[in-house]
């Protein structure tokens, strides 16, 4: 029942009602959506609502809540040791400054030392006397240790005496967060005076050589080991505006842990309104507020927003990652819903000087998971069939049962998200920290990269940020407003509902020789495969693919495409094809894409139909080896099969000069190992075809060939070709031989041509490979043509074994000889409309 809780919490950030009935349930199982609504993967969309008071968190007893109250009491104090250790250094020139001004070479006047550190001096006195009060409180607690001291602490009087120093003339009793208000007052005139102060601070720095040395190198002390940090004037001038955000989050922290009969709670609520007012009449169109310069010149500016899935403590959560100039930071959502108010919390980030990158795919999941990811997908399917009746019956209006499975297919998409397998990014900073994302497709991996890659480099400088202040202004800079939920999409939109037929041809535009493939993805609600990819092309500057890929799709607007070499770790380009239901339907659209300096030649069809339930059976490759060899190249989408393709373009790359290629046998573990491979992942074949000794992949073609349930040339013509052979007359004979070629099936007379046209290449080279046409007749007519088994429905005559093996041998060695064989077609022909 908690689970459901916090998953209408959630649902309910969306702007959504909640159901009445309480009782009422997701149609998801609760074990499948453990850790998706949980309080550290809320998300909300953007929200305009006045912020209100924090929700008191549940503890299981008071002095759980004391306990964290006297915690965030001990944040506070480290935050102001770091605080103070800034001002101080931005203080640190000061005194040299002023002596300066009133020398023939000043580095700055002295109205304009006036100027850049106006009220500086009194911000520091004043948190100096704040720091050390608060430590004395906080060390007096550690000496007494228990529960009745806990209660009554309080810092009124200090605050009262802080009162009194920065609001003159104020004769009220107040506590330690009305003293924190009342530095308002003076930080109202510090970020009056901010702008003039920032602009003699940038045109010091351009003219003056002196002062460029200093606003460049200023070091500060900060944290327990007391590390040395390099800032900029200006990086550190900005800390007192940052400490404005601060205060109201650390007051709204302190009071989310304050009990309510505690004599602070109406204080603190007092004083969050206060704080809250006073940040809102703050320019926030200003510029200090959205960038901090650099010692270059730069300014720290979002390039890149989006939602991923974070890895943590061996868990996956949704997270806001955030990409700045600079930096890299990682965020999650909080509040938007119950009058709460909208803002972010700091998860991590990394410097982008020296950042590492490495991806990879998610290997598949065990098969519990794998089982649970099915159940998911058919509950989608359902609640998606579901939701499109209920939205007929209303005729498009929002009625509380479409609201209620609205949000029942959210928690679905959500949880797939999370838990289906994805691509990988790991990140690896200089500090030796490292971060691991996921990302739900290949295209938005690639995405992300290239944008980091263009900004990080190693002698980048990275200021360090004030991370609350950062993070707290992610609110207004966000470009993404919610995470990739097909659900979430504005109704009405064109998209797609059946089969998608995608026919990858060729490619050109590679700069040198490779094996490269082509991934297609598709959006769209993730109820079946979203992606499929085409076999590795053979090294070549024109790869041919002529693969036909099918996807089911439900809500496809958009096509990405992506190509990349046999190592998997470069992607050579990308690009994003628009969906036309109406330009694509039931008809081929032929088109060249362009991704970045390589041109991919597709055709695209689209056919409308209902669609089935997915199935709960994970995809699995189907074996190649003794099937049927149309079917094998009906599951491929070819009319020759991939093994026959790739072991053909293996041999012609390195084999073709070999002696005695295809009468001289490979190592019979490593055929071994190849059928196995070929049978089971194709990938790890492409691998292995690539390293083993040649005569190995020719082992393979001729045991692929060999053990066909039916031969290439099947066995009703051979009866046919053995009375051609009987012809004198060579013409009439070539003639009737073409005549049966022509009356083969599609992939048997395509596979057949191929294979031919390859075996003549190799006879080309005959002077060094000893490898005559009579030769490869002689070894491939036993496995390429075969006579009819004798059987009781069998009535043609039989054939010894002597004429069998003549008549084999001479089959394929007449056709060898013939110089008016047909090109082999290696995929089916499309009835296509060009791209205009």
């Amino acid at each position: 029942m908690e689970l459901y809780t916090e998953a209408l919490q959630y649902l309910t950030s969306h702007g959504l009602p909640a159901p009445e009935d309480e009782e009422e349930e997701l149609a998801v199982d609760s074990d499948l959506l453990q850790d998706v609504f949980n309080d550290e993967t809320e998300w909300v969309p953007n929200s305009t609502e006045v912020p209100g008071l924090p929700d008191t968190p549940i503890y299981k007893s008071p002095e759980d809540m004391l306990e964290k109250r006297l915690l965030v009491l001990r944040e506070i104090l480290a935050s102001e040791e770091t605080y103070l250790s800034e001002l101080e250094t931005l203080l640190t020139p000061m005194k040299a400054l002023r002596a300066s001004a009133s020398t023939s070479q000043p580095v700055l006047s002295v109205e304009q030392v006036q100027t850049v550190f106006y009220q500086l001096p009194e911000l520091r006195d004043l948190h100096r006397e704040f720091h050390s009060s608060l430590k004395a409180i906080l060390q007096s607690v550690d000496m007494e240790q228990g529960l009745p001291l806990q209660l009554q602490l309080s810092v009124g009087d200090l605050f009262l005496k802080f009162s009194t120093q920065s609001m003159q003339g104020r004769n009220v009793t107040v506590s330690v967060v009305d003293t924190q208000v009342s530095q308002l007052g003076l930080y109202r005139g510090f970020i009056d005076n901010y702008e003039n102060a920032v602009q003699i601070v940038r045109k010091s720095t351009q003219s003056n050589t002196r002062f460029r040395i200093l606003a460049e190198s200023m070091m500060s002390t900060k944290g327990p080991d007391s590390l040395r940090t390099k800032y900029t004037f200006e990086a550190l001038l900005y800390k007192p505006l940052d400490r404005v955000t601060k205060t109201t989050l650390v007051l709204h922290d302190l009071l989310k842990h304050t009990p309510g009969d505690h004599q602070d709670s109406a204080l603190l609520q007092e004083a969050l309104r206060v704080s809250s007012s006073f940040l809102s009449g703050v320019n926030e169109g200003a510029h200090c507020k959205t960038a901090v310069t650099l010692s270059r010149g730069e300014r720290r500016q979002l390039v890149r927003d989006g939602f991923v899935v974070d890895v943590c403590e061996g868990g996956r959560s949704v997270r806001h990652l955030f990409l700045y100039t600079d930096l890299l930071l990682c965020v999650k959502l909080k509040g938007g819903n119950m009058g709460r108010q909208l803002h972010y919390r700091f998860c991590w980030y990394m410097p982008l000087a020296g950042l590492k990158m490495h991806w990879a795919q998610e290997q598949d999941p065990p098969p519990d998971l794998q089982l649970k990811i099915s159940n998911m997908r058919a509950k989608m399917f359902h609640c998606r069939r579901t939701l499109q009746d209920l939205m007929r019956e209303s005729k498009g209006s929002v009625s509380r049962a479409v609201d209620r499975c609205r949000r029942k297919l959210e928690a679905c998409e959500l949880w797939l998200l999370t838990h289906k397998p994805s691509f990988i990014l790991e990140l690896h900073s200089t500090n030796s920290k490292s971060h691991i994302i996921h990302l739900p497709s290949l295209y938005e991996l690639d995405e992300w990269r290239e944008a980091l890659n263009k900004l990080k480099r190693d002698d980048l400088e990275t200021v360090l940020p004030d991370l609350l202040s950062l993070a707290n202004s992610c609110v207004k800079l966000r470009m993404t407003q919610q995470p990739p939920l097909c659900c979430l999409r504005p109704d009405g939109a064109k998209s797609m509902c059946g089969s998608l037929c995608v026919v990858v041809h060729s490619a050109c535009g590679l700069q040198q020789p490779a094996s490269v493939y082509v991934c297609v993805e598709v959006d769209g609600f993730e109820i079946f495969d979203r992606r499929a990819q085409t076999c590795l092309s053979s090294f070549s500057l024109t790869p041919q693919w002529d693969q036909e890929l099918v996807l089911q799709v439900d809500g496809a607007q958009h096509l990405r495409l992506l190509c990349l070499s046999q190592s998997q770790e470069d992607i050579m380009g990308r690009a994003t094809v628009q969906l036309d239901p109406v330009d694509m339907l039931k008809k081929w659209k032929k088109m060249t894409v362009t991704l970045g300096s390589i041109d991919v030649i597709i055709s695209i069809k689209y056919t409308p139909h209902p669609l089935e339930p997915p199935s709960f059976t994970p995809l699995q490759q189907k074996p190649v080896f003794s099937v049927l060899i149309g079917d094998v190249a009906r599951q491929e989408g070819v009319l020759v099969p991939h093994i026959v393709r790739s072991c053909v373009e293996e041999i012609e790359r390195r084999g073709l000069e070999e002696e005695g290629i295809y009468r001289i046998s490979g190592a019979s573990t490593e055929i071994q190992a190849l059928k196995q491979a070929f049978d089971t992942n194709y990938w790890d074949a492409m691998s292995k075809v690539r390293s083993v000794d040649v005569n190995a992949v020719s082992g393979t073609l001729k045991l692929y060939l060999r053990e066909l349930p039916e031969p290439l040339i099947p066995t009703d013509h051979f009866q046919s070709l053995s009375k051609a052979l009987d012809l004198t007359d060579p013409y009439l004979r070539a003639e009737i031989m073409l005549s049966e070629l022509q009356a083969f099936p599609d992939v048997n007379r395509n596979t057949l041509l191929f294979l031919l046209h390859h075996l003549k290449r190799v006879a080309k080279k005959e002077e060094q490979n000893k490898m005559s046409l009579s030769n490869l007749a002689t070894v491939f007519g036993p496995s390429l043509l075969r006579p009819p088994v004798a059987s009781l429905n069998h009535r043609g005559p039989t054939v010894d074994i002597s004429q069998e093996v003549e008549v084999q041998v001479h089959v394929i060695y007449l056709y060898l000889q013939n110089q008016h064989l047909p090109e082999a077609l290696t995929t089916k022909q499309l009835d296509t409309e060009e791209e205009p």
